[in-house]
């Protein structure tokens, strides 16, 4: 069809002739003339219509598909819509064809409707028409083109890397495909491509990127899918530096795309343990105050019994003042119950009166020394809430993070605020005692002695990109020798002939002059959620899952025929067995 696109009619276009095609917004009649809006992906047009001359419009519902042929004209004096690029014009059809008819709607396509998630991907091919979601397919590619056109002029080379692998450790379940041709074997599909772009190092590919889509067997929250879409890149002869300047170019030029503003570089940069005393997290949001105030030394010698108990336990006093929130008992019960559920043993509060008075129920307990001390670490003033927590270091601060997060944290995306946090952890504790990595297990050790005399408390070379609060993505610093490598595997309790059996082939490639590297992977789907001010990962993914892992359109997962599994070699467990027999498909609630 030699069709205009409806979004672009312009009164420069007056007295043209044009086509438009697309799908019917709404319809109108007014003393026997219709006015009918047509949109496409480009936008709306205004066609009008005499019914005695068309009679194709007396039939038209909403988000029939037609094409209309007309001459473009100027709307009337008095009519004209300044809300659309195209409010000036309309066009006075002189041909309509119905392309094809649609069914009564399950849902109003508009942005102004509450429509209910279920329904929403039920019907996910018509909530892609509405504005809203068609702008953030728009985004998500302006997105992807703009990561494209940045790594291509610092000299790139986008490469693609394999779907079916083998299981490796990356921080959560495989998702697993068996395999019919070798019975009772599997594929995992990529967690990341993490060992194939260190490969495309060893193999003199120097600048990698590709826009991979990862899969990941883990709970769902409102940032995460079980298959998601990440950029993901690695260079060789690089240190740190040189991946956090790629990556801020990155996001500063879709920064620039999607918002049309230009944000300062560099990225402000904490140390892990900074980011952890100062806001609780390591994925801080630096766009509101309210800091993290280490309190112990002013209650050192307190006779406030929990006071005194945390900090002869070898644990910490720490308080954070949320400014002048409202403030009532039944909110000061509900803060502490929140802070138990966090793991704390209680919670302690205190307001500052208009004379400069502390009032709290443990106030009678302190000297006026401390509750002179402890407003002067805050400069708190009048009207002021003051929340303290006393237990061990990580769970107080990480109490005190999320309080600071539920109390002040914006609601929308409106503000941006990137930063880089660096310096994590190489190892971190289980609750069995044993280690595991708080990355993965490529990532190489700020210093090989800390990592050998004392893996609890070595630092790695890893670094996480974070905005508004949300961890965009990590990277790290990789081990190139492979003596350091199995040195990482003993410390993880991987044998000698397991790491041989599952990474033997890896160990070798490092043999093989192995150029210092270091990457990064972040999602593009919450970036581009941020970007968007959407709240869930969902919005910007053209057919995600629930929460259950359900596709509520396709019905995936299913069962398969019994045939397909003798094929595979896979037989169901009894319980499997029963609820496919029952038609128990395992479905959720999508809320959250």
């Amino acid at each position: 069809m030699n069709r205009t696109p409806a979004g672009s009619i312009r009164p420069s276009q007056i007295g043209e002739t044009v086509t438009v095609s697309g799908w019917v917004q709404r319809r109108r009649d007014h003393g026997g003339i219709a006015f009918v809006d047509v949109r496409d992906a480009s936008g709306i047009i205004q066609v009008v219509a005499d019914p005695a001359a068309h009679d194709e419009v007396a039939d038209l519902k909403m988000e029939y598909c037609i094409s209309v042929t007309g001459v473009v004209r100027a709307r009337p004096e008095g009519t004209q819509n300044p809300d659309l690029p195209t409010g000036e014009v309309e066009i006075g059809v002189e041909g309509l064809l119905v392309l094809s008819p649609a069914d009564t709607l399950p849902f109003m396509i508009d942005d102004r409707v509450d429509i209910d998630e279920r329904a929403r991907l039920r019907h996910r091919y018509l909530d892609l028409r509405r504005p809203r979601m068609g702008a953030n397919l728009r985004a998500r590619s302006r997105a992807t083109a703009a990561i494209r056109r940045t790594l291509d002029a610092q000299g790139f080379l986008e490469v693609e890397t394999p779907t079916l692998i083998n299981s490796t450790p990356e921080g959560a379940r495989d998702m697993l495909v068996p395999s019919r041709l070798r019975e009772g074997e599997f594929y995992a599909l990529p967690q990341s491509p993490q060992l194939f772009k260190q490969l495309l190092m060893v193999a003199g590919v120097e600048r990698y990127f590709q826009i991979a889509r990862c899969y990941r067997d883990e709970d769902f929250r409102a940032d995460r899918q079980l298959e998601f879409t990440q950029l993901d890149l690695e260079g060789s002869f690089w240190d740190r530096d040189d991946v956090l300047d790629a990556i801020e170019s990155v996001l500063v030029a879709v920064a620039r795309e999607l918002r049309d503003i230009e944000i300062p570089r560099p990225f402000p940069r904490f140390t892990w343990q900074e980011s952890m005393d100062r806001f609780g997290t390591d994925k801080p949001d630096l766009r509101f105050a309210a800091e993290i105030v280490d309190l112990s030394d002013i209650f050192a010698t307190s006779r406030f019994g929990v006071f005194r108990d945390a900090l002869a336990g070898g644990g910490t006093v720490r308080g954070i003042d949320v400014g002048p929130v409202e403030w009532s008992r039944a909110r000061a019960d509900a803060l502490t119950e929140r802070a138990k559920e966090l793991g704390a043993m209680g919670l302690v509060w205190m307001v500052v009166e208009e004379d400069g008075t502390l009032r709290s129920p443990v106030a009678k307990f302190l000297d006026a020394a401390e509750l002179r001390g402890m407003q002067d670490a805050f400069g708190a003033r009048a009207g002021d809430v003051i929340l303290i927590a006393a237990d061990r270091w990580k769970l107080a601060v990480e109490v005190l993070g999320t309080l600071r997060n539920d109390l002040l944290r914006p609601a929308g995306h409106e503000e941006l605020s990137f930063l880089w946090v660096i310096d994590f952890p190489l190892f971190e504790e289980e609750e069995d005692g044993s280690i595991t990595f708080s990355h993965h297990p490529f990532t190489a050790p700020a210093s090989l002695d800390e990592m050998r005399d004392n893996p609890n408390t070595a630092v790695s070379r890893a670094y996480d990109a974070v905005l508004n609060g949300v961890e965009l993505g990590s990277g790290s610093v990789r081990i190139h020798d492979p003596d350091v490598q199995r040195q990482v595997f003993e410390i993880l309790g991987i044998d000698a002939e397991t790491a041989e059996r599952r990474f033997g082939w890896f160990l070798e490639a490092l043999r093989y002059g192995t150029p210092p590297h270091a990457g990064f992977a972040f999602g593009i789907d919450r970036l581009v959620m941020v970007l968007q001010g959407e709240s869930s990962i969902r919005e910007v993914i053209p057919f995600p899952k629930t929460q259950s892992g359900v596709d509520p359109m396709t019905g995936a997962p299913t069962w398969v025929d019994d045939a397909q599994l003798d094929e595979l070699g896979i037989t169901l467990t009894e319980a499997a067995v029963s609820r496919r027999d029952e038609g128990d498909e395992l479905d959720q609630p999508t809320d959250g």
